[in-house]
């Protein structure tokens, strides 16, 4: 008897899992709108409509250098300097215990370290 259970349990497993296998692909299909589909899809890539206004507050986006100086100083680094900003990377030159060192940073909010 319990040789039966345990076998028409293993079955009743194998056929939920194969019910919530097909389950899923159909559940996909299903297109859900929330909102107002009518209105047009925001365009993250352009600057907003007022951004020539005047006052409008137009911070820099990227790593800010003197923050990357203070940042390689903590590293290890005198006299650090930012010698080259690029679009991807901010790069800083200094000396280390060992002699000229350089290190660069991402060119984003926070400048997190790519390279030392």
């Amino acid at each position: 008897m319990m040789q039966f259970l345990a076998k028409a349990g293993l079955a009743v497993m194998l056929t939920a899992g194969t019910l919530a296998g097909t389950v899923a692909p159909a559940a996909a299909q299903l297109n859900i709108i929330i909102g107002d589909q009518d209105r047009a899809p925001r365009d993250y890539r352009r600057p907003p409509p007022d951004y020539e206004r005047p006052g409008y507050d137009r911070r820099p986006r990227g790593c800010d250098p003197r923050l990357a100086e203070d940042m390689a100083r903590d590293y290890g680094f005198r006299r650090a300097r930012v010698v080259d900003i690029t679009p991807r990377r901010v790069i800083v030159q200094g000396w280390t215990r060992r002699g000229p060192g350089e290190m660069s940073f991402a060119n984003v909010r926070g400048c997190p370290a790519i390279r030392r």
